[in-house]
């Protein structure tokens, strides 16, 4: 997860929904979830599966303070599916996981208040 993580930062610049339309969120679903203890930061290392149109990607991801390894799997996320793949130590993030920060700046999944099939876009 990048980007600022300061709840009361300003809204970024005014976009277009031309270039909002470039940034392609999809919802999967975590098929499993290990451990990632070279990263710099806690993180667990994810497969996400993105239905039959983009499949499965990897993801690292800094969730460790509000989710439990095995309580993952079977979770939906989403994630940005089309930012090229970012090497994280010796494992290829090819998705990042989207979430926002706890009041203590902890990553709290975005996730469906029901279940939606796996490759949906966010509009």
């Amino acid at each position: 997860m990048h980007a600022n993580h300061d709840p009361a930062a300003l809204p970024g610049e005014p976009i277009n929904f031309d270039e909002f339309l470039k940034i392609d969120i999809r919802v999967g679903t975590i098929v499993s979830a290990e451990p990632f203890p070279e990263a710099r930061k806690p993180a667990y290392k994810l497969v996400i599966d993105f239905g039959p149109v983009i499949g499965t990607r990897k993801s690292s991801a800094q969730i460790t303070e509000h989710y439990a390894i095995d309580d993952l799997p079977g979770t939906q996320v989403a994630a940005v599916v089309n930012f090229p793949p970012r090497q994280i130590g010796k494992f290829m993030s090819e998705v990042l996981t989207l979430g926002f920060p706890d009041a203590a700046g902890k990553v709290v999944l975005i996730r469906p208040s029901t279940p939606v099939p796996n490759g949906g876009r966010l509009f």
